[in-house]
């Protein structure tokens, strides 16, 4: 959308999800400069209510032509600036459902509004200086939030914790450049420049975006989700393993091996990081078609899953089967799940432990345990999925790979999405190259030509440099009403 389009014109869209017979009130939203004269010609207040900024009105919604009644509503009037976008802004609050906002909306436009485009609201708000870019990238996070981590970093955005940092961070390169030009403008008339200050200067902007930019797989995280998948060889107890983490009864579970066919997802919020838990088919060659399909499905999802929950039967121990599957998942995180250990005696789950878990390898049937397998897995956890233990710290271990890294770095202050850490490369990338151009000696001329880039890439981020094109872009994934 041009900005020119944006520019004296009045926007409406319905700002709530509309759910049908079961939303209890849905909210039309109008901003522009005909927002008042839209509300005043379809909303009628009873009495001498006072049509006043940031007041709530009660009455009816009528056809303007007709009287026809619409609906029974709250007016709430916002006058620019004191608004979201910063215009003048009305809000119908209708009775929920379909039907009753649609019709009001349809009457919004019939006066001179304009359905409005996703994000639009929100890009009013950037474009009259309201939120700058990260903070209305925050926005669209906080309302896709996944969990409660999710949406607190989302608020740590929407507070300016991202643009405050960028902003220095470009002052502080708009400082070194004017010193740079200033020395080759008048080089005559002022001292030489202090290049040991600028190379500090330097030093410690980039140190900071590295900083900033580490947070990038973190907010990932936050943002779509720890991918899991249970895996193993059949009636090892995967399904329990999900059934008793979800607290539900999502995977049919029997003693017939081969139950589960298909990929069986469950959603869940771990310390604050959604979870996509998929509990698949039990790995192994088979005859049967529909199995077989099921097993290839197991060996995608573990190749592409961001961890991996490899179950084996601490009754069996440790197998050939067990060691195949390991092989094809070891290029992903590991996490070693015993399971049924309830049914093991006393005595053989110490044997067990000290064979699996002390690393010190071990023999069953002849075979023996691989040395290089006991050290790889980030963890391995003793559970009793039928009898529901263990769960609590199979939690803890997930989040132990989080936080130290082996999964995704963890920042829990801070979180930049791909379009930030695009940018911030871009600027690590040019900050590297004027320290090279330092180094080489070569004329301050040269030196600018990089730094402007920096300075370029962090504006960027903020919205102080940025194209039609981008802004296109970012606020297309944003919700209509928004």
């Amino acid at each position: 959308m041009s900005q020119t389009s944006i520019a004296g014109t009045t926007i409406a869209a319905i700002a709530t999800a509309i759910v049908p017979q079961q939303g209890s009130v849905g909210i039309v939203r109008v901003s522009g400069t005909q927002a008042i004269a839209i509300a005043r010609a379809l909303f009628h207040a009873p009495g001498s209510q006072p049509w006043e900024t940031h007041r709530i009105l009660y009455g009816y919604i009528r056809h303007p032509q007709t009287q026809q009644l619409v609906d029974e509503a709250l007016l709430l009037i916002m006058k620019a600036p004191r608004s979201y976008t910063r215009e003048d802004v009305v809000e119908f609050h209708c009775h929920g459902g379909i039907i009753a906002v649609q019709q009001v909306l349809q009457l919004c436009v019939e006066q001179g509004a304009r359905l409005a485009q996703p994000g639009e609201f929100t890009l009013r708000a950037f474009l009259n200086g309201r939120l700058d870019l990260t903070q209305a990238e925050s926005i669209a996070d906080l309302v896709g939030a996944k969990s409660p981590q999710a949406a607190q970093t989302a608020l740590a955005g929407l507070q300016g914790k991202l643009a405050q940092p960028i902003r220095q961070l470009r002052v502080t390169c708009l400082d070194i450049l004017a010193e740079i030009e200033a020395r080759i403008d008048f080089e005559e008339d002022l001292p030489p420049l202090d290049e040991e200050a600028v190379k500090a200067q330097l030093e410690q902007v980039l140190a900071e975006v590295t900083r900033i930019l580490a947070t990038a797989d973190r907010g990932e995280l936050l943002r779509t989700g720890l991918k899991v998948a249970i895996v193993g060889r059949p009636n090892v107890g995967k399904s329990s393993l999900l059934n008793a983490w979800s607290r539900s009864d999502r995977a049919i579970v029997t003693d017939l091996p081969g139950t589960t066919r298909d990929v069986v997802e469950s959603h869940l919020v771990v310390g604050g990081i959604p979870i996509q838990v998929l509990d698949t088919a039990g790995i192994r060659e088979t005859a049967d078609v529909v199995e077989k399909i099921g097993v290839e499905r197991s060996r995608h999802a573990a190749s592409h899953a961001d961890l991996v929950l490899l179950t084996v039967d601490a009754q069996a121990g440790w197998t050939p089967d067990d060691e195949e599957i390991y092989l094809q998942v070891q290029h992903r995180p590991v996490i070693l799940v015993i399971n049924k250990m309830d049914l093991v005696a006393e005595d053989k789950l110490k044997l067990l432990q000290s064979k699996i878990l002390s690393c010190e390898g071990g023999h069953r049937d002849g075979h023996r345990q691989d040395a290089h397998f006991a050290q790889n897995p980030k963890s391995k956890i003793l559970t009793a999925a039928a009898r529901n233990q263990g769960i609590d710290a199979l939690e803890k271990a997930i989040l132990a790979a989080v936080q130290s890294g082996d999964i995704l770095a963890a920042n829990l202050d801070l979180a930049i999405n791909q379009r930030q850490a695009e940018a911030l490369t871009r600027a690590q990338i040019s900050l590297q190259q004027v320290q090279a151009t330092i180094a080489d000696r070569l004329p301050l001329d040269f030196w600018t030509i990089d730094l402007r880039g920096a300075i370029q890439a962090l504006g960027e981020i903020t919205g102080e440099e940025v194209t039609e094109s981008v802004l296109d872009r970012i606020f297309s994934r944003f919700c209509i009403g928004k």
